[in-house]
């Protein structure tokens, strides 16, 4: 049987000779997914030589994050870190980037670069053509990605870890329409209209409302580009112009100025309010009696699933199905926020 070359393995094993070559005399620095792809090929091709043992060195995972200051990403990246501390240092080794939402371009050029080095992604982001791009090159490089929160249809990923958006913005409308038996306006607050989480919220809300309580009418929804003071500044003019309002829904940040543009006009006890995330705002709002509901994402279930996923992957070479990255969301009231 003919001696097989290191280049021959490398060709095989779709890495390269130095990548070959460090395995096989244990020199360190390549990832336990590659280590065990070499070992496996050499094993098979009948290599004449002793093979090392598989390393067992941690998985390099990177959690790439929006960079904006809402409380669910901090709160998202404290419950990786806890979930990372769970599993010990010796199993995983966890990365958390925070990248601007408003640059596709930075953190596509990121994500490329981290397939270079880690193992697994976990990434939140926006629809748009450099991210499938990059998602395409982990693809080939074997690079495992998971999505957050925002899905990206069609895109190469292992699976995605979220809510059904849709769902909770037909949730909010459904509320919003019971706890209102009087005729009115309801004000939307969006965040960015470009992106899906935020188009699926008001969606689903707006469509429970038309079917549902003809007796409201829905103002056209407000901008806010995940931006406080463009908040503050678009709902006071509505506030203004507007002389029935009955209900406010929010589907991002800027809660705190939303009630503080209520408070100014008189309408903290006589406007339903709605929101996402139970956090210290909102709980503090539910203290006052300014908030009816909160829908909440779960964070710490989007940490745990996404990494336990990943892992499986890694570890076991299992495909989670699509179901299986599904998370609800949680309804909270004055009743039930402690």
């Amino acid at each position: 049987m003919k001696t097989m070359t290191l280049d021959e393995l490398a060709r095989v094993s779709g890495v390269s000779v130095a990548t070959v070559d460090r395995v096989l005399n244990e020199r360190g620095g390549v990832s336990p997914r590659t280590t065990k792809k070499v070992l496996q090929a050499a094993r098979e091709a009948g290599l004449k030589r002793i093979l090392p043992e598989e390393h067992r060195q941690p998985w390099q995972i990177e959690v790439m994050l929006s960079g904006n200051d809402s409380f669910f990403f901090k709160q998202l990246a404290s419950d990786f870190a806890t979930v990372a501390t769970a599993l010990g240092y010796r199993r995983i080794v966890l990365h958390r980037t925070f990248i601007p939402e408003s640059r596709p371009d930075k953190l596509a050029a990121h994500i490329i670069a981290s397939s270079q080095r880690c193992d697994g992604l976990i990434v939140f982001a926006h629809e748009h053509p450099a991210i499938y791009d990059a998602l395409s090159v982990c693809k080939r490089r074997g690079v495992p990605v998971v999505t957050l929160v925002t899905d990206l249809p069609g895109a190469e990923r292992l699976c995605h870890v979220g809510i059904n958006q849709l769902q909770a913005g037909r949730t909010a409308g459904l509320m919003m329409g019971n706890f209102l038996k009087r005729e009115g306006e309801v004000i939307m607050v969006s965040g960015r209209f470009e992106y899906s989480a935020h188009q699926q919220r008001i969606q689903g809300f707006r469509d429970v409302l038309h079917e549902r309580f003809p007796h409201l009418v829905l103002k056209e929804a407000l901008a806010g580009q995940e931006s406080r003071n463009t908040i503050s500044k678009l709902l006071e003019k509505q506030l203004v112009q507007s002389k029935t309002v009955v209900g406010v829904y929010n589907t991002g940040l800027g809660n705190t100025q939303v009630s503080e543009a209520l408070a100014r006009h008189r309408l903290t006890d006589s406007c339903i309010l709605i929101t996402h995330e139970l956090y210290a705002t909102t709980r503090a709002l539910f203290a006052k009696g300014t908030l009816a509901l909160t829908l909440d994402q779960n964070t710490r279930r989007h940490a745990q699933l996404s990494v336990d996923m990943l892992l499986r992957y890694l570890e076991k070479g299992v495909v989670p199905a699509a179901q299986d990255g599904k998370v609800k969301f949680m309804l909270y009231t004055a009743e039930n926020y402690h």
